[in-house]
């Protein structure tokens, strides 16, 4: 089952050469997400050939780094003829910030959009074997962050358990792994929990946005499989990060490792580090042995835990 992240846009407020401002793509299972929308999205979009078939946006926060590519997007998917509806998840309070990007086209679009506030514990997409909530993130303005987190998928079916109970190869097998008991032809009943282990956990993905280390993070990002983090500045900043309400990759690294997170892409790259970001992942890898600095275009496949 494809789980496949996509990094759009990995700089800070400042885009450089070779990082374009916040955005990443999700594709799970052929339904795509986009996470932020930094300008020249679109453009990163084609560069990396996710397609533009996005069922719904989510927004950390309105600042411009993080939005400003929406009126070029949306006219995009316009222009390709879109016609089902599209939703715009923002933090609670930004909504008309949100609708006065949409409305700075000067057309209207042939598909509805509609812009939906959000606020820190919601569950604010729902599928039948997934969902994303939106968390409580520091930063200097409205903001959340969103994990997705897959349901449990079904526990290991022993055939060799289920043949040596008496079970025939069939339609019995199949009602077993999904929960149901069966009769055998002698009248004997065999219950699922026989020879179906324990649920196993699906994969779960956690993007900050912006923000500072917080313990309201670290409880969402708790043995998640990918946690992408705000890692803005190194240690050479450390005051910078703290005024600007930003983390640095050593501090993103303690927290990814506190939470017992398996990969930690550090994100927003500061223009400072346009040259060489390499401190960055060092001193994130001295805390968190999975640590790495995103880049533009990388695709990460996200595996399940077993």
């Amino acid at each position: 089952m494809t789980l496949r992240v996509t990094f759009l846009g990995t700089s800070g407020a400042v885009p450089t050469a070779q990082r374009n401002p916040s955005a990443i793509h999700v594709n799970r299972e052929g339904e795509e997400l986009l996470f932020d929308c930094g300008e020249g999205t679109q453009r990163q979009m084609m560069r990396f050939r996710t397609g533009f078939s996005i069922s719904a946006i989510f927004l950390t926060h309105v600042h411009g780094d993080h939005v400003l590519g929406l009126p070029g997007l949306l006219q995009t998917l316009d222009f390709n003829d879109r016609a089902e509806p599209l939703a715009i998840h923002t933090p609670r309070g930004t909504r008309h910030t949100v609708e006065d990007l949409v409305g700075a086209l000067d057309t209207r679009l042939g598909y509805p959009v509609e812009v939906r506030e959000v606020a820190p514990g919601e569950v604010v997409h729902k599928r039948e074997e997934y969902e994303i909530r939106a968390f409580r993130t520091e930063h200097r303005t409205r903001s959340v962050g969103y994990a997705l987190v897959e349901a449990d998928r079904k526990g290991r079916f022993d055939r060799e358990r289920a043949e040596a109970l008496g079970v025939p190869v069939g339609p019995k097998f199949s009602a077993l792994h999904s929960g149901e008991s069966v009769e055998l032809d002698d009248g004997t009943v065999i219950d699922p929990e026989q020879v179906v282990g324990p649920p196993r956990s699906g994969r779960k993905v956690v993007y900050t946005g912006d923000t500072r280390p917080s313990e309201a993070v670290r409880e969402v990002a708790d043995r998640a499989d990918l946690l992408i983090h705000d890692a803005t500045f190194g240690d050479d900043w450390a005051g910078r990060a703290r005024e600007t309400g930003h983390a640095t990759a050593r501090e993103a690294g303690e927290l990814a490792a506190g939470a017992g997170v398996k990969r930690l892409a550090l994100t927003h790259v500061s223009s400072r580090y346009a040259g060489d970001a390499s401190r960055l992942a060092r001193e994130a890898r001295e805390e968190c042995e999975g640590a790495f600095v995103a880049e533009d275009g990388m695709e990460i496949e996200v595996s399940f835990p077993d």
